[in-house]
């Protein structure tokens, strides 16, 4: 069964520019889904943090904004992809995708269809009404009722179905935030400070999710310096998402003096996306994109933000940001398994 040190951040503050000791975490989507992903693969998961602090998620991150429900992203995505067939037509913002009423289309193409729309005809009205609200930034309710694409709905069943659109959201933050509190790796975890060489050379894999608390206590930390050498050397799994890959500024040097990651092709959070989120906006001391380069990789990011993406490059997988965490899960899952089964040649005759 493989074994993975799934390192969350234990860190609570983070410095910014306009907002001294700013409350931080780890981002409990990204460490939910991915926990669970692995734990439903059959890996033994052990939950670190450098210290042995209890974890704590970033309020930021549990916000009902970033819960919407699969099936509401995926109807609002096939509304926008109807006028947004190139990633250089418009450029997408957080905005765009949390915090409007976009992502209640699917609820009020419900409403419509319920009043003797056909699905295709509200989803055109739809789609027309959220292009303007798109790039605008307009409130996609008002837009329906001010240029005449309500479809004879009334403002109160549209209004009804963005409230109950927030409502399933912040149902779904209150339900990951009571998962996470019941797993007892998270409240009980394990401190990387106290690990062994030898036990550190036991784990399979490294995992470590975002937030912006990988960001405090992550780089520089000589415990984490001393695990990825481990697993380095003995060509095991290293993956990180999001804000996650800043641990990789923990990583020593190769003998020839040149970092240990120097060359990989990776990806992380740009910089396009620190700006736009609301802790970034309070001023960054210094890019997690930038500080990757500098210390000698390749940055590897998306044609456009907060798209899924992942980056694999010999041992070293990464995701891009909070929406690429299945994806990102998935090729360490995929990884693992291609070791524990390796493909085996033919018998000769």
């Amino acid at each position: 069964m493989p074994r993975i040190a799934f390192l969350v951040t234990s860190a609570r503050a983070i410095d910014l520019k306009e907002s001294a000791a700013h409350p931080t975490g780890y981002w409990a989507e990204e460490a939910l889904k991915s926990y669970e992903r692995f734990v439903n693969a059959g890996f033994n998961v052990v939950v670190l943090t450098p210290d042995g602090r209890r974890p704590v998620p970033d309020p930021y991150g549990l916000e009902a904004i970033f819960h919407y429900p699969d099936v509401d992203r995926d109807y609002f995505a096939s509304v926008y992809r109807t006028f947004h067939r190139d990633p250089d037509d418009i450029r997408i913002t957080l905005h765009h995708s949390t915090e409007q009423e976009l992502v209640a289309a699917r609820r009020i193409a419900q409403r419509l269809v319920a009043t003797g729309k056909t699905a295709s005809e509200a989803h055109d009205l739809l789609s027309k009404a959220a292009k303007i609200a798109w790039r605008q930034k307009r409130l996609l309710s008002e837009v329906m009722l001010t240029e005449g694409l309500h479809g004879d709905l009334p403002a109160l069943a549209i209004q009804g179905a963005v409230q109950e659109l927030k409502q399933a959201a912040q149902a779904l933050a209150d339900e990951r935030r009571a998962k996470l509190e019941a797993i007892h790796g998270f409240s009980h975890p394990v401190a990387l400070s106290s690990l062994s060489d030898a036990q550190m050379a036991e784990f399979d894999a490294l995992f470590v999710p975002g937030g912006h608390g990988p960001m405090v206590d992550l780089p520089d930390n000589p415990d984490l310096r001393r695990l990825l050498g481990i697993l380095y050397k003995q060509d095991k799994v290293i993956a990180s998402l999001c804000h996650g890959p800043a641990m990789l500024l923990s990583a020593p040097d190769r003998d020839d003096g040149q970092w240990l990651f120097e060359g990989y092709r990776f990806t992380a959070y740009t910089n396009d996306e620190e700006d736009q989120n609301r802790i970034g906006k309070l001023g960054m001391f210094w890019y997690l994109a930038d500080a990757l380069q500098n210390a000698g990789g390749i940055f590897d990011d998306a044609p456009y933000a907060w798209a899924s993406h992942v980056v694999v490059d010999r041992n070293l997988i990464t995701g891009q940001n909070p929406n690429s965490t299945e994806a990102t899960a998935d090729a360490v899952i995929k990884a693992l398994n291609a070791v524990r089964s390796p493909v085996r040649a033919p018998a000769m005759a």
